[in-house]
């Protein structure tokens, strides 16, 4: 990023621009104020007291995951890969929420844990609790770190700042409201920011499009640019997989990304549960990625076509593209993480600018915000009052929250330089979710359906799952997988799905499992129905508070949206 700036390719923002962002900066400064104020306790810190209401974090829920993986990842995909990227959303996510929505709040809202680690403790003990705790959280410090990076290099391109005065400054605005108003800020936030992220990107979407002739001119200009009319077809994602191979490309879509790591992130990923399990009653808990999942469903629109638009408008891509394909260094400077903000150089007028780079803003500290939040969570409830201090008074875990996140704030300024290594940052991310969302989710849903899964098998399944991706990675690395695109995060996810599943049927079946009163609430098959339904009187009457219903519309929705695409 350092490049971008020497080879004046600064955003040219105006005073208009600055007065707009420091009105933006001021406006979120002040919602960690005032949520401070309704802060007394640990469970208001964490857990916002259970008392939000279902569109608020059913929008905090799909804000929380519009950040760098959403935003710039998804655009540098989008002008790396095209169309096929939006197997991301339709494949990749709309599935697993309403799957988290209709079968896996009830068992978390119901249990009522704080975490899913301590989900974990409760099904497995306290050595899967561990493995699973301490995994979370290095992952979380890794990914706000990589969001971190992200908001730090438009802080670059705007102000011309060098990388790490930029890092260190966008990690001490996000710090600050999260600290001040734990959850409650991070999800008020999380809501306006995505309307400030909508209203920032639906612009610059229509007038791309304009620019280039609609969609035929886009669709023109993508068959003769690199990489051809493979961009313009969803399926069968060869360029996006690497596999060279359609029929191993579906499948590596389907089950690599589409159930391992899709089921994987939305179903035990405790960034996008926690803001679930802020709702103030199960209704509203099963209701909320499912409100998620239908703005998730159009975030396509706004974020890969304009990817799309800038690879065949930008100066530095017409150039370069190839380059960047073969998997060269760009004359330039460029990498495919600077789509969106040279679109938005090239595109956007002052004042229209202004909003477009408070959109990114937002988008990066709704996401290292949620990193942080479940990060403080966890190592305070899960770790430290777990094994380190058991007995102390609440306001002692309270204080401590606010140490945690200022701890983890500076832990993901040191990661921030890691996700700088990496030319298109979704590559870095995916990596991420293969090692330590893939092996958490076989061992979970291995332990939700199979009664007999015992508790040595929940660690050493987690342990070896995890191992065995790592591996994948290790030797693709080294060139003994030779695969291009994103093919790598694909099989070293599913392979450690195989892997956990595996190892937890050979260890279980050599183990004592628990006995079946200790697993009430924790299996599905010993679970009564009547714990998992939810009340559907009051203000949770009503055919559109119906959680199935609602996730059937989604479903049709996305059905059709495959189709046409």
């Amino acid at each position: 990023m350092l490049v971008l700036a020497d080879a004046n390719l600064r955003l040219d923002a105006s005073a208009i621009d600055y007065i707009e962002l420091a009105f933006y900066f001021a406006l979120v400064l002040g919602i960690g104020y005032l949520a401070r104020r309704q802060v007394s306790s640990s469970l208001d810190f964490f857990l916002s007291g259970r008392s939000l209401p279902a569109w608020v974090t059913g929008l905090a829920f799909i804000s929380a995951n519009l950040g760098a993986v959403e935003v710039m990842g998804m655009s540098a995909n989008g002008a790396q890969y095209g169309l096929p990227t939006v197997h991301y959303f339709w494949i990749g996510a709309i599935p697993a929420m309403l799957f988290l929505g209709i079968v896996m709040m009830p068992f978390y809202y119901g249990s009522k844990v704080r975490s899913v680690p301590e989900f974990m403790r409760r099904r497995f003990g306290k050595p899967a609790h561990l493995v699973n705790g301490i995994s979370f959280a290095a992952a979380q410090i890794l990914i706000a770190g990589a969001n971190l990076f992200l908001l730090a290099s438009v802080v670059n391109l705007l102000l011309g700042w060098p990388l790490w005065v930029s890092i260190i400054v966008a990690a001490a605005i996000v710090l600050s409201y999260t600290a001040l108003g734990g959850l409650s800020a991070a999800i008020y936030n999380e809501v306006l920011q995505f309307f400030v992220i909508v209203i920032a990107l639906v612009p610059l979407t229509i007038i791309g499009l304009v620019k280039v002739g609609g969609w035929q001119g886009l669709v023109d200009k993508v068959t003769n640019s690199p990489g051809g009319t493979a961009q313009l077809h969803s399926w069968p994602g060869d360029n996006l997989t690497g596999f060279g191979n359609s029929l191993l490309s579906v499948l590596g879509i389907v089950f690599g990304l589409g159930f391992v790591l899709s089921f994987g992130y939305w179903t035990t990923n405790f960034v996008e549960v926690q803001r679930a399990m802020a709702s103030k009653s199960m209704s509203a808990a099963r209701r909320t990625p499912i409100i998620g999942a239908f703005p998730k469903m159009l975030v396509p629109f706004i974020v890969i076509i304009p990817g799309m638009i800038a690879a065949v408008t930008v100066s530095e891509y017409v150039k370069d593209k190839q380059v960047l394909l073969d998997g060269g260094k760009a004359e330039s400077g460029v990498t495919f993480n600077n789509a969106l903000l040279l679109l938005m150089r090239d595109l956007l007028p002052n004042g229209m600018l202004g909003i477009a780079i408070a959109g990114l803003l937002a988008s990066f500290m709704a996401g290292m915000a949620a990193n942080l939040s479940s990060f403080n969570t966890v190592f305070t409830y899960d770790i430290w009052q777990t094994y380190v201090k058991k007995d102390k008074p609440d306001g002692y875990y309270l204080n401590l929250g606010r140490i945690v996140t200022s701890a983890g704030t500076i832990l993901a300024i040191g990661t921030a330089f890691i996700a700088s290594n990496s030319g298109n940052i979704l590559n870095y991310l995916q990596d991420l979710f293969s090692f330590f969302n893939a092996p958490l989710f076989a061992t979970f849903i291995l332990g939700m359906f199979w009664k007999r899964m015992t508790p040595h098998a929940g660690w050493s399944g987690l342990v070896f799952g995890t191992a065995s991706a790592i591996t994948i990675w290790g030797l693709s690395q080294a060139g003994y997988i030779g695969l291009e695109g994103q093919g790598t995060s694909f099989v070293a996810a599913g392979v450690a799905f195989v892997v956990d599943i595996v190892v937890s049927v050979v260890v279980s079946l050599a183990t004592k499992p628990k006995p079946d009163e200790e697993l009430v609430g924790l299996v599905y098959s010993l679970t009564p129905k009547e714990t998992r339904q939810h009340d559907s009187t009051g203000e949770n009457a009503g055919w559109y508070r119906k959680p199935g219903l609602l996730a059937g519309i989604v479903l049709v929705l996305t059905i059709a949206l495959n189709a046409i695409f």
